[in-house]
């Protein structure tokens, strides 16, 4: 298995195209897209401030949407389009899906994230959409609710190391969602893409677990490693 857990980029997976359906999709396309085709409930999230890139002036461990939910317009209801998603996305306005409706989100540092999505995907597993970060986190979409019963959930796969690198992003949270861009940092990018079978369903949290958490562990055991043994 460390084989298999060796080094990883982006680059060597295959990324959905930017944006819903190309490079150039408008916030209001992608809102449109979201809430039509998938079901979800978005919201319109502010211009970022003037601080530094990729931070957040929340309490969330590893913030998903950085800066941008601070005043955070009015949602729209899933199936919702026309006028008022025109009215809420008129300035285009970084698009936030709220976390704990539909899914909630595991997030974990790219790096051991893409050495467990081979490693799941290898095993048949049904991963939902994951989204890539340009703060270097890669997010995981799972059922609602995993938030609320992570410590629980890790401690029956095991895993109920509190220094493990990955939080849950549930109710309250925010998830900038492509096309966004975080400021001075780039653009929010689906490592894999949502389909309506994943939004509606996306994966018990169970399923995919104990690979993400194996994956951090090593993932933070070789960054204690003298560097004499790293090499």
């Amino acid at each position: 298995m460390d084989n298999l857990f060796g080094e990883l980029r982006l680059r060597h997976l295959r990324l959905a195209p930017r944006g819903i359906r190309h490079h150039r999709a408008t916030a209001l396309q992608a809102a449109a897209e979201y809430t039509t085709r998938l079901g979800w409930t978005v919201a319109a999230g502010t211009a970022p401030g003037a601080g530094v890139p990729g931070r957040c002036d929340c309490a969330a461990a590893h913030c998903a949407a950085p800066g941008l939910h601070g005043g955070a317009g009015p949602r729209s209801s899933a199936g919702l389009a026309g006028p008022e998603l025109r009215r809420m996305w008129a300035d285009d306005a970084p698009v936030l899906l709220p976390a704990g409706l539909h899914f909630d989100v595991l997030d974990v540092p790219a790096q051991p994230g893409l050495q467990a999505l081979v490693r799941l995907e290898r095993m048949g597993t049904q991963v939902g959409p994951v989204l890539a970060a340009p703060t270097g986190r890669l997010l995981f979409f799972v059922a609602p609710g995993t938030a609320r019963r992570l410590p629980d959930l890790l401690y029956r796969t095991g895993w109920d190391d509190a220094s493990l690198d990955l939080v849950c992003h549930g109710t309250g949270a925010y998830v900038a969602a492509p096309p966004t861009v975080l400021g001075g940092l780039g653009p929010m990018r689906w490592l894999r893409r949502p389909t309506r079978e994943s939004a509606a369903c996306p994966p018990e949290a169970r399923l995919l677990l104990g690979t993400l958490a194996y994956a951090c562990h090593r993932g933070r055991a070789r960054s204690t490693e003298p560097a004499w043994l790293a090499s």
